[in-house]
């Protein structure tokens, strides 16, 4: 290969199709270094949608989740969720560490005002992490929330059905999860590099997979009932 054109491939802003973006990447770290070590720049990217997609919801979806979420405590901004299936569970959450004074939860009372809510938290950049459940999806509204995303620089997550996967989407990340033995296995659909052959398979018994020092995998963060 010519030496030049060698030396801008390496450069840190440049991501090769057959590979895993790395440096390139805005990211929060996940908590689990298999997965960390799968996602371009190391970790959930910022200023962009990630979807995760599964059979069921309660399979471990958030558990997922909450070590970054714990890390997003200590920086400034709201964790902003709209329209969650069920009552988010307060112990739980605090035992994960996350900071329940910059919880903003949003009910909105309709299908339309849940699109706009989330694509307005994701905008505004005061929420560090958006995370929204949200029903009748097409590919306008989904690429009216990346855009969103690339403007306020968040961290934007939005939980849809496994289903999902057939259908088109504007997201960077898309995740599928399926339930495995003591944890999870992670099916990266989409991804700024490579396409992974075979799931990241995540143990929740993994002592490794601590956000930090003190933080412990924390229960079901929700109290089912009503939404």
């Amino acid at each position: 290969m010519n030496a030049a054109l060698e030396a801008v491939l390496r450069h840190s802003a440049i991501w090769r199709g057959d590979r895993c973006a790395q440096a390139s990447e805005d990211t929060i770290a996940t908590g689990f270094p298999a997965l960390d070590a799968a996602l371009p720049g190391g970790g959930w990217p910022r200023g962009v949608l990630t979807e995760i997609l599964s059979e069921q919801e309660g399979i471990g979806e958030l558990r997922l989740l909450m070590p970054a979420l714990a890390r997003l405590s200590d920086e400034a901004g709201w964790q902003t969720w709209i329209a969650p299936p069920h009552i988010p569970y307060a112990p739980a959450l605090a035992a994960a560490e996350v900071e329940l004074k910059r919880l903003l939860v949003v009910t909105p009372k309709s299908t339309g005002d849940a699109w706009w809510a989330a694509e307005q938290a994701l905008r505004s950049g005061a929420s560090g992490a958006v995370l929204a459940w949200l029903s009748t999806p097409d590919e306008r509204r989904l690429r009216r929330l990346q855009l969103a995303a690339e403007e306020g620089k968040g961290w934007g997550v939005l939980f849809r059905p496994a289903r999902a996967a057939q259908e088109r989407s504007p997201a960077p990340l898309r995740l599928r999860l399926e339930s495995a033995p003591n944890g999870l296995a992670v099916h990266i659909l989409k991804r700024r590099g490579g396409v992974l052959d075979k799931p990241v398979m995540l143990d929740w018994r993994e002592p490794r997979l601590q956000a930090r020092p003190r933080t412990s995998l924390a229960p079901i963060p929700f109290r089912h009932g009503a939404a």
